[in-house]
């Protein structure tokens, strides 16, 4: 490497990786209302948290979200552990073979593979041979039994395998659980979509399938969207019945069937769809293929009798709770284990991708991941997109300042700045401490950027009459106390503003 090289790459300015980036104040104090929103109203519905890995055997997310979906074929994020070839490993083999061999090998990727894979099982023995290392034998050993890992693309799989995994079918049924957090999808970055994307969400395992449970689930939401000050949301609601020739399996072959006599006037990926999971055609935004899509049979004509009432009791509990809600036949589940109620809630302000939150019954999820049968329903709220939507409404909270910018000057007072400091901040009140001694003027203008509400001023005077100064930024009035009546008339300030 020239030098010239060398002092470029010691220059080069360190980014986020696309599709991430850094949430930063004052930003932060609505991500944190948000959250702290979400701890509120769960905990009054009975739900506790759950804290969970953010990796997790590949295997997990392809048995409960679909081997055939895209988000497990190309959006999620997985490698070996350890990995299958280490740097090291790599750059012996380059060693070993030579440049010409390698510059070779470049151009044909298929035996560049089948040559490594022979160099790394010739690996062991060559190592043994020269060292009789017991511990050596041990660690290659374990590279042998490398398992797939993935970084989550979303929480339900996980928090169905902590059931599993720690008993929880011996708690009291139904157990409630909720998370947040970041899951990891390699997608295309647009308006309010991230590869690393923040969701809150909720989930009710064991017990029945009660109506009430999906209402109140529905409730609880609707209740949380309302408290974060979101205006505008709209609750669509579907029954997707049960995987039975009477029911959803029937109408997904009634519908595959109209899908072939119309395939032609469908995209590449809706003709796919055809064959690999008919019911996604319906979620199509394509505007080429609304009119075609708006011809297809409707589930609600094909649903079971008991999956038919099990919807009307849902409508029902709805109404009793005065939760408003809208039918949309299109809103459909794909995988088998997904049934009866699901529902999704849109929010303004998002362009043509504006649903905030998605969710369902999933009652066969908890067995296809080796568990007992379990009843189950949740949802997952995507908080970048609720978040956006809270921003472009104005319901972000404005920069927040501090209390209180204690303008100290002399030795003396200095001591009784930190000392004020620190009885201000107990009492709750967010203050600014210059650790060097300012200007009068000086420290009233940083005051003024720091967005503070009062001036705390000490000097001489105010330490040895045991008389402060407070002055009112906004209106520039300004009066003495005595050290406890003015904790006092910053309290009174505080639960008047409150």
């Amino acid at each position: 490497m020239s030098d010239a090289t060398a002092k470029k790459e010691e220059r080069r300015k360190f980014q986020a990786i696309r599709g991430t980036r850094d949430l930063l104040p004052p930003e932060t104090a609505l991500w944190n209302r948000v959250e702290q929103t979400t701890h509120e109203v769960f905990a009054t519905f009975g739900y506790g948290e759950i804290r969970l890995p953010i990796f997790e055997l590949t295997e997990l997310f392809v048995r409960a979200v679909g081997g055939a979906t895209d988000i497990v074929g190309k959006e999620m994020y997985s490698f070996l552990d350890p990995p299958e070839f280490t740097a090291k490993q790599i750059s012996n083999f380059i060693s070993e073979i030579g440049t010409e061999e390698t510059k070779r090998l470049a151009a044909n990727p298929r035996e560049l593979a089948h040559r490594l894979y022979e160099y790394q099982e010739r690996l062991p023995a060559k190592i043994k041979e020269t060292t009789g290392s017991p511990l050596l034998d041990f660690l290659l050993d374990l590279g042998e039994s490398s398992e797939s890992i993935s970084l989550r693309p979303e929480a339900t799989a996980s928090v169905c395998r902590a059931y599993i995994e720690h008993n929880m079918q011996q708690l009291p049924q139904p157990v409630k659980l909720y998370y947040m957090g970041p899951m990891f999808r390699r997608e295309r970055p647009q308006k309010g979509r991230y590869r690393q994307f923040y969701q809150i969400g909720a989930e009710i395992l064991g017990g029945t399938d009660a109506p009430g449970i999906d209402a109140e689930v529905i409730e609880m939401l609707m209740t949380f969207f309302d408290k974060c000050g979101l205006q505008g949301a709209t609750l669509y609601i579907n029954s997707i019945g049960h995987n039975a020739d009477n029911c959803r399996r029937g109408y997904v072959a009634n519908l595959k069937a109209a899908l072939e006599k119309v395939k032609d006037k469908l995209g590449p990926d809706s003709q796919r769809r055809i064959d690999t999971n008919p019911l996604r055609v319906l979620d199509s935004k394509l505007e080429s293929e609304q009119a075609i899509i708006a011809t297809l049979p409707h589930i609600a004509d094909h649903l079971c009798d008991d999956c038919k009432a099990h919807y009307a009791a849902v409508k029902r509990q709805l109404e009793l709770r005065g939760v408003l809600y809208q039918e949309n036949w299109r809103l459909v589940r794909g995988l088998d284990y997904y049934m009866r109620t699901t529902f999704e809630i849109t929010a303004p302000g998002l362009g043509s991708q504006n649903a905030v939150c998605g969710g369902g019954r999933y009652d066969g999820l908890v067995e296809l991941l080796g568990g007992p049968p379990t009843k189950g329903i949740g949802f997952a709220i995507g908080e970048d997109r609720l978040i956006l939507s809270l921003q472009e409404s104005g319901k972000a909270q404005a920069p927040q300042g501090r209390d209180i910018y204690i303008a100290w000057m002399g030795e003396k007072a200095y001591a009784t700045a930190i000392r004020a400091a620190k009885d201000l901040r107990k009492a709750g009140f967010s203050v600014e401490l210059p650790p060097v001694e300012q200007k009068f003027g000086k420290a009233l203008g940083q005051a003024d950027k720091l967005g503070a509400k009062y001036a705390l001023i000490l000097g001489d005077n105010e330490v040895s009459e045991g008389l402060w100064t407070l002055k009112t930024l906004s209106t520039g009035e300004q009066a003495k106390f005595p050290e406890p009546d003015l904790l006092e008339f910053l309290r009174q300030q505080k639960n008047v503003s409150s």
